[in-house]
């Protein structure tokens, strides 16, 4: 499962602070406040881009403590400006970068999320790839299309990042 996972969830979180990296410069550029940015939503009833960035870092630490049997740490959700944001981003990237293809290998692994009932439980296969990408993946598409929605120059690349080409 490290993989499908660790080395994934690394590379959308190290591309998404690149789009806040190109937020800021946006927003110097085109004279759009930041907080117009941070507070951008797609739909009245969707997070608003900053709980987009706060929830995909929860999604990625979270997924990678769970496949190994580990508590994630928390983070208590006060991000109010772009460098707050990249500084999570890096503190999950960090995070990240402590788990070893060893402590995820048990793909059964049985996970229980917070909203699941007493006799509940999913594989960790399943979770991973049923439910934890699908909604890390999410959060990241969601957050690059309200910057997108609100002016940011990027493009397909960005949000695929750097692709592994084989000659």
């Amino acid at each position: 499962m490290y993989d499908l996972t660790v080395p994934q969830l690394t590379r959308a979180l190290r591309n998404l602070d690149g789009w806040l990296i190109r937020a800021v410069k946006h927003a110097e550029t085109a004279t759009v406040p930041h907080e117009q940015l941070l507070t951008a939503r797609l739909a009245p009833d969707q997070y608003p881009f900053v709980r987009q960035v706060q929830t995909a870092c929860d999604n990625a630490k979270l997924i990678a403590a769970r496949l190994a049997g580990k508590q994630a740490p928390g983070h208590p959700d006060t991000e109010t400006t772009f460098d707050q944001l990249r500084a999570r981003i890096a503190t999950v990237l960090e995070y990240l970068g402590t788990f070893t293809r060893d402590e995820l290998a048990d793909t059964d692994r049985k996970i229980v999320l917070p909203w699941m009932s007493k006799d509940q439980h999913m594989l960790a296969d399943e979770y991973a790839l049923q439910f934890g990408l699908p909604n890390f993946y999410f959060h990241i598409v969601t957050a690059y299309a309200i910057l997108r929605n609100q002016g940011v120059p990027l493009g397909k690349n960005d949000y695929l990042g750097q692709i592994a080409i084989r000659t």
